[in-house]
C-alpha cells in the first residue's frame, strides 16, 4: 500500500525549512511506495498569514532588535501563537487533507506544530504527527508539543531542551541534521589538507536573507592574505549592489553574487566559509568538509549555534571583523595544524546518512496506521 506524508514546510522565513525539505524528498526515489505532498504552512492562512511569513527577511536583514522581541514574545505565548494560526489555516488545511489524504503529518517549521495538532483533536483525526527540529541549541517552545507521536532532535542539545520542556525522552528522535546529498563530497574526492603557503579561497555568506558586515571582512582578508573572496548576498540586492560598487579596487580576486542554488559548489571550492550561525548554512558548510569561521548569529534561536560550533571544533567564532585577521592566522600557524583539525573533526561529526534515516523512522511511524486501514478495507 503506497503511503502518503504530507510535509509542512516554509517558502519564507529563511532558507533552511526548505533545504531539510528538498533533503527528505530527494531520498524518496529509494522509496517505491512513498508519496511526499508539501505545503507552505503560511500559504494555508490565506494573505494574512503569508504577509507575517514573508516579514521574516526583512525584519532579520533591518532590525535583529525588533526580532528577538518578536521571537521572546511568541515563545513565552507559545499557546496564543497557536490558536492564532489554527484560526487562520484551519479551512484550508482541512481541505488540504481532504485532497492528499496523508498517512502522516510532518511539520519542519515550529509555527504549524500546536495549530496542527488542535485541528486534529478537534476533528478527531487519527493522524501520525512528527516535528522535525530545524534548530540546533535555543528552541522555540513551539517545536515541543507533547502530543505529537514523535519529535525528531538534529543534536543533544535540541533534545535536552525538549526534555526540559516536559516532552518524555522516548518520543524525542536523535538524528542528526539532514543536508541536501550535492553538499557532501565523494570518498575518492576527500578534501585537501592546508599545505603551507598556499593561496586561500574565501567564501563569505550570511544566510538566504543576506545580512552581516561582509564588506569588512572582506577587506580584512584581501588586504592581509593571498586569498580570493566570493560573496553570497543571497536575496538582498541592496547590498549585493554596494558591495560591487565599495569591493571594485580589488578587482578578479573578488566575485559577488546573489541569491545562488549552487552554493555547494562554491562550499566544495573553498577553503573557509565566513557565515552566520545558521543551522542549515553551518550544516551544509560541515557536510562539504569546509571549515566555518562564524561571524555572528540572529538572536533567539540562533544565538547559542556558534558555540555550538566551536565545542566540538567545528569552527572558530569572530564576531568583531577586526579580529578576522588574527583569528585567520591562527587557523594557518604551524603549517595549517588547526585548520586541519577542523577538517578532521568535521569528516568524524557529520551524519551523512540523516536524511535518509529520518525519512525510514517516519515512514516507520505510519506503519501501525496502514495495518489498521487494511484492516478495515478488508
Amino acid at each position: 500500500m503506497e503511503k502518503k506524508l504530507l510535509i509542512i514546510s516554509s517558502n519564507h522565513t529563511g532558507h533552511g525549512h526548505k533545504s531539510i525539505t528538498e533533503s527528505l524528498c530527494e531520498r524518496v526515489n529509494a522509496h517505491h511506495d512513498v508519496k511526499i505532498h508539501v505545503v507552505d504552512g503560511f500559504r494555508l492562512g490565506k494573505d494574512l498569514l503569508l504577509k507575517i511569513g514573508k516579514s521574516y527577511g526583512p525584519i532579520t536583514r533591518n532590525s535583529e532588535n525588533l526580532w528577538k522581541m518578536i521571537w521572546k514574545l511568541s515563545a513565552k505565548k507559545a499557546s496564543l501563537v497557536d490558536n492564532f494560526i489554527e484560526t487562520l489555516i484551519r479551512d484550508n488545511f482541512l481541505l488540504l487533507l481532504s485532497e492528499v489524504k496523508p498517512d502522516i503529518i510532518l511539520s519542519v517549521h515550529p509555527n504549524f506544530n500546536g495549530s496542527i495538532l488542535n485541528i486534529l483533536e478537534k476533528e478527531n483525526l487519527n493522524i501520525p504527527f512528527v516535528t522535525l527540529i530545524a534548530d540546533l541549541v535555543n528552541i522555540y517552545p513551539l517545536w515541543a508539543d507533547k502530543r505529537a507521536d514523535y519529535i525528531i532532535s538534529p543534536t543533544y542539545e535540541a533534545q535536552n531542551k525538549c526534555i526540559e520542556f516536559g516532552i518524555p525522552g522516548e518520543k524525542i528522535k536523535l538524528s542528526g541534521f539532514p543536508v541536501r546529498s550535492r553538499f557532501f563530497l565523494n570518498n575518492s574526492k576527500q578534501r585537501k589538507y592546508y599545505q603551507k603557503g598556499q593561496p586561500l579561497n574565501c567564501l563569505i555568506m550570511s544566510g538566504g536573507e543576506g545580512v552581516g558586515n561582509m564588506k569588512k571582512i572582506a577587506v580584512n582578508l584581501l588586504n592581509h592574505f593571498d586569498c580570493t573572496v566570493k560573496i553570497v548576498a543571497g536575496k538582498n540586492e541592496k547590498l549585493k549592489s554596494k558591495l560591487e560598487k565599495s569591493l571594485q579596487p580589488f578587482g578578479e580576486r573578488v566575485e559577488i553574487y546573489g541569491f545562488t542554488q549552487n552554493i555547494q559548489d562554491l562550499m566544495l571550492s573553498s577553503d573557509i566559509a565566513f557565515t552566520r550561525g545558521s543551522p542549515n548554512v553551518m550544516f551544509e558548510a560541515i557536510a562539504s568538509n569546509t571549515p566555518l569561521i562564524i561571524t555572528g548569529a540572529l538572536p533567539g534561536q540562533e544565538e547559542d549555534n556558534p558555540a555550538f560550533a566551536e565545542k566540538l571544533n567545528l569552527g572558530m567564532v569572530c564576531k568583531n571583523p577586526k579580529e578576522i585577521q588574527h583569528t585567520v592566522a591562527q587557523l594557518l600557524e604551524n603549517d595549517g595544524e588547526k585548520l586541519n583539525h577542523i577538517i578532521d573533526s568535521q569528516r568524524n561529526f557529520i551524519n551523512a546518512n540523516a536524511a535518509e534515516d529520518i525519512l525510514k523512522f517516519i515512514l516507520q511511524i505510519g506503519e501501525p496506521y496502514l495495518e489498521k486501514a487494511k484492516v478495515k478495507l478488508s
